[in-house]
């Protein structure tokens, strides 16, 4: 199957050309229809998009401007503006050619429709040669449906619609699925019960299996707080404007399930959700409250607000039970991260330096970037509590993303290899195929990640 934008036939196909600022003058010089694009002041900045007539009255070609920056996107930008009808690459630079050509167009065509009619342009491109259209097709879909999970609000994306989402997802892929609620998720995940536990819309543990058994274990934790309030430690409103998206942790790991799983690849895929709603009420958690976690570790709430790594720590401590060969967890976890590395290079933290510079190296070549932190022991101390194991709330006012991560690694031993991504979930500066609202950071180079490991 073909995503739509694409077409394996030229047949009346018209060129579109590509070229930047500084080569924009030349190439037109070249160009026997270059003369009324220069009249116009063709200058080959980002996103300009210039028709070249024939001469008879029809036009022979379009041309855009990709600016001075290398975005390997850009032509995200000219599938978003053309008009109706088909078109074949001309002249474009290697780095926004070929594959990323094909998959920054169908990216161009992504618009939140919910709730709202999106403008469909109906440009279609020619797939071009040595690409393979079921390849950018699994992974467009997948990246789509993260964004719509991120984007959809709260009222409508709560733990149960989450999790409807993850089994529509596993079923259409025959993964085995089950829910974890009630009485039995208190039982085994008291955490995930706790951050739950003062909202209205009950708190759930959702789990899928894909895969041969015998097959390598790999597994994704996400983490679906579906809005947080800041609980007791309650965020102020401009901190709660964007917390629909504190569940992109979740939506980036099913977006990777779904690449994984429609590519077929050779493992075993084992996928851990915590579905919640971090709200203030009579039966919420309080401030300096102490829970036990499936680990038997015992947790200090320090600080409400401080719930993502709560939720995580019993679903890691469930996967960990199990040994994976790979374990992974995404998460918005905290702000200090985005300070640290801003919206767009989200930070990674792990112990195994082969998958650190794998990560780094893949990330780096499908363009979606990540940054390497460190779990830095020094700082484990902070995590200390006077009355329990442990506490949510490091006694640090500095490196916070670190201390969140070595939280978590408490909860990881039989593992033989993990990495926590804190992810922003988040567009803050639209770019071409990226626009403003949610996003899955990271799940194109998780699944590069897992086609080189396990696509053999």
């Amino acid at each position: 199957m073909m995503h739509p934008s694409f077409s394996r036939s030229a047949r009346g196909a018209i060129v579109l050309h590509a070229v930047t600022a500084a080569a924009a003058a030349g190439w037109l010089k070249r160009q026997k229809n270059g003369a009324l694009a220069r009249a116009a002041g063709f200058s080959g900045a980002a996103g300009e998009l210039t028709a070249l007539p024939d001469g008879r009255g029809a036009i022979a070609a379009w041309v855009l401007g990709l600016g001075d920056n290398r975005d390997a996107f850009a032509l995200a930008a000219a599938a978003a503006k053309l008009p109706a009808g088909l078109y074949r690459l001309g002249d474009v630079p290697d780095w926004c050619g070929g594959f990323h050509a094909a998959l920054g167009w169908a990216m161009g065509g992504y618009g939140f429709a919910r709730y709202r009619k999106t403008k469909k342009t109906g440009a279609r491109l020619v797939l071009p040669p040595g690409v393979d259209g079921a390849e950018v097709t699994r992974i467009v879909e997948n990246l789509f449906l993260g964004r719509d999970l991120i984007n959809t609000p709260a009222n409508d994306m709560g733990p149960a619609e989450l999790e409807a989402a993850a089994r529509a997802l596993a079923r259409r892929h025959g993964a085995k699925v089950r829910t974890v609620s009630g009485a039995a998720l208190a039982r085994g995940y008291p955490l995930v019960t706790a951050v739950g536990q003062g909202s209205e819309r009950p708190p759930r543990l959702v789990e899928f299996i894909w895969g041969p058994a015998r097959a390598p274990k790999v597994t994704l934790v996400g983490k679906g707080v579906c809005f947080d309030t800041g609980g007791y430690n309650l965020k102020p409103g401009s901190g709660m404007g964007t917390m629909k998206k504190d569940m992109g942790g979740a939506a980036c790991v099913l977006a990777v399930a779904g690449m994984v799983m429609d590519a077929g690849l050779k493992l075993r895929l084992r996928v851990l959700i915590p579905a919640v709603e971090n709200s203030v009420s009579g039966r919420a958690m309080r401030p300096g409250d102490v829970f036990n976690s499936r680990k038997g570790l015992t947790v200090e709430i320090g600080n409400t607000d401080a719930e993502g790594r709560l939720v995580l720590a019993d679903a890691l401590a469930d996967a960990d039970d199990e040994a994976p060969e790979l374990l992974i967890d995404a998460a918005t976890l905290t702000g200090a991260a985005r300070v640290a590395t801003g919206m767009e290079v989200p930070p990674f933290f792990t112990d195994d330096e082969t998958l650190a510079a794998d990560l780094a190296r893949l990330g780096a070549a499908v363009q979606d970037p990540l940054w390497r932190l460190p779990l830095w022991r020094g700082y484990e101390d902070t995590l200390k509590s006077r009355i329990a194991d442990l506490n949510n709330n490091p006694a640090y006012n500095l490196a916070g993303a670190v201390t969140a991560a070595l939280f978590l690694n408490r909860f990881v031993e039989k593992a033989k290899s993990w990495v926590h991504l804190d992810i922003p979930g988040w567009i803050d500066r639209p770019k071409p195929g990226r626009p403003l609202g949610g996003e899955v950071n990271a799940a194109r180079a998780l699944y590069a990640l897992l086609k080189e490991r396990y696509g053999r």
